[in-house]
């Protein structure tokens, strides 16, 4: 399980987050909801040691990622907001890469990134370089360097973000099939859609803290809506959000 426990971060005068506190169970999927500027990419950062809060816990199965990161991080799996990748070398070096960063060797190595090659269908594209990849075939690519190690958790930033219609098929598919694995999977997101088609609980911040949690349907019951984008809406439209 993810758990963030009363996280505080500031950046000068500005509270990015200011008590955050929510949880992301295994076997489910976890969204994270907000306006720009609500501590959502803060947040995700903490957790997995890019940034480390001013107070409060960001704990991966009860491991604290700021007093143990390197501990915390093997469990997990990062898929960024941007897909970084190094252009001189091919999809299959860059994920044997991932896959060394978490111990993975000779054999086993081998092994698991192919493995992560035929799931993500992606042997048309693993041995070329980087270099002039689609965002849908770089997407690949990270997605392959998040999940090469079979981490317990996944951790994702706007994952689909700039994708076209087919390459986030492949993205929920995958997610979805994760979930159903025991994978914890925890993202941000602005598209209203994909979070009430692949969520089982919604996480509303705003200010740096939650406004409101639930299901898509406990959120719409709690405001009186029928559709999640109103839901949000009103929620946030409040001065000190509605608790749930």
């Amino acid at each position: 399980m993810i758990e963030v426990k009363q996280l505080q971060k500031a950046f000068g005068n500005v509270n990015a987050l200011n008590g955050l506190s929510f949880s992301a169970p295994e076997g489910e999927i976890t969204g994270l909801l907000g306006p720009n500027g609500a501590g959502k990419t803060t947040c995700l950062r903490t957790i997995y040691g890019l940034l480390q809060a001013d107070s409060g816990e960001a704990l991966i199965d009860g491991i604290d990622a700021k007093v143990a990161p390197l501990e915390a991080r093997k469990r997990i799996g990062i898929f960024p907001d941007k897909f970084g990748l190094y252009e001189r070398l091919t999809a299959r070096e860059q994920i044997a890469y991932f896959a060394a960063l978490h111990g993975m060797q000779g054999a086993k190595q081998a092994e698991a990134v192919a493995h992560v090659i035929e799931r993500l269908d992606m042997t048309a594209i693993a041995d070329r370089r980087a270099t002039g990849f689609s965002q849908g075939q770089r997407m690949k690519v990270a997605l392959a360097q998040a999940i090469v190690h079979q981490p317990k958790h996944l951790i994702l930033d706007e994952p689909s973000r700039g994708l076209d219609v087919m390459s986030t098929r492949i993205l929920r598919d995958l997610l979805r099939e994760l979930r159903q694995q025991g994978t914890s999977i925890l993202f941000s997101s602005h598209v209203m859609q994909e979070v009430a088609a692949l969520c089982d609980k919604v996480v509303v911040i705003a200010a740096g803290k939650v406004a409101a949690q639930g299901t898509t349907q406990e959120l719409c019951e709690l405001t009186g809506e029928s559709a999640l984008e109103e839901a949000f809406v009103k929620i946030i439209g409040t001065d000190e959000g509605i608790a749930a």
